[in-house]
């Protein structure tokens, strides 16, 4: 019994070893560089202070962008995982499988670097609405601002989050789906009212992850993002890069920390809930 601890904790070792290098270690060092006084004279919340005098409307723009990103990538993963699962068109959903598979293999960088091309003044958006008639040459504007970042996201994570919900939805019993087609019920009813109850924790799950992942991304709000206000990453990097301002840096981290967490809070707070119904 002792020897199979052992190869057990052998196995998992070099994960735990890169955990703690790679992700915990610097964590810990990077919440207590946060609240170091400036020239080291002590323990203060001086550099929280100036983060948010300096960008406190970046924190606000930030939980903003990324709580209506996450919003709607629920709404077009959800849409489209159960229009794959109740759709009896083959090819349609052949095609629609396709194209969303494409974003899960591109970067954040490329993505970014794709929609400054494709939501330009003059890019292919713009000209395919010129085309139907929905906009002129003069009447033209450009979507490199908070709309392009919360395209650019939406469009990136949604394949995702599709993938993983889809999944869910496919995975359940169909013969609750058939009844209710049977009984005249619509797809949207039985959608909302059959799949979605059944695959809620799953949702739920995907969206926090969908939240972190969107809150971290630099490359998008960078080259997106030209005017002010911005999301804080890019405040972390331009405090490093330009100022060497790690305290406040780090003071930014923490608050990006705390924002995933709280969603993480509510996440298993709600879940604990359901679990007391359940068993209560």
């Amino acid at each position: 019994m002792k020897e199979n601890r052992w190869i057990s904790l052998a196995m998992i070792a070099p994960a735990l070893v890169i955990v703690l290098g790679l992700f915990m270690f610097p964590l810990v060092l990077s919440i207590q560089q946060a609240f170091i006084e400036p020239e080291g004279a002590g323990i203060g919340m001086a550099n929280f202070v100036k983060a948010f005098a300096l960008y406190g409307k970046d924190v606000l723009f930030t939980i903003v962008i990324v709580t209506v990103a996450t919003a709607l990538t629920a709404l077009v993963s959800i849409s489209m995982g159960g229009f794959l699962i109740l759709s009896s068109g083959k090819y349609t959903v052949w095609i629609l499988r396709w194209l969303f598979r494409m974003p899960l293999f591109v970067p954040f960088v490329v993505v970014a670097q794709m929609m400054r091309t494709f939501l330009a003044k003059f890019g292919l958006f713009n000209s395919l609405l010129m085309t139907v008639g929905v906009l002129t040459p003069d009447t033209a504007t450009g979507w490199l601002d908070w709309r392009g970042i919360i395209f650019a996201f939406v469009w990136k994570q949604s394949a995702f989050a599709t993938l993983v919900i889809g999944g869910a939805m496919a995975s359940l019993d169909r013969s609750t789906i058939e009844a209710a087609r049977d009984l005249g019920a619509s797809k949207t009813r039985i959608l909302l009212e059959i799949v979605i109850p059944q695959v809620k924790t799953t949702i739920a799950v995907t969206m926090v992850l969908s939240f972190v992942m969107m809150l971290s991304v630099l490359s998008v709000p960078i080259m997106l993002g030209t005017e002010s206000p911005t999301m804080i990453t890019v405040d972390m990097a331009w405090r490093v890069n330009s100022y060497r301002d790690y305290g406040v840096a780090n003071a930014l981290g923490v608050v990006s920390l705390l924002m995933a967490s709280s969603v993480a809070w509510f996440y298993l707070r709600h879940a604990a809930r359901e679990k007391e119904k359940a068993y209560g």
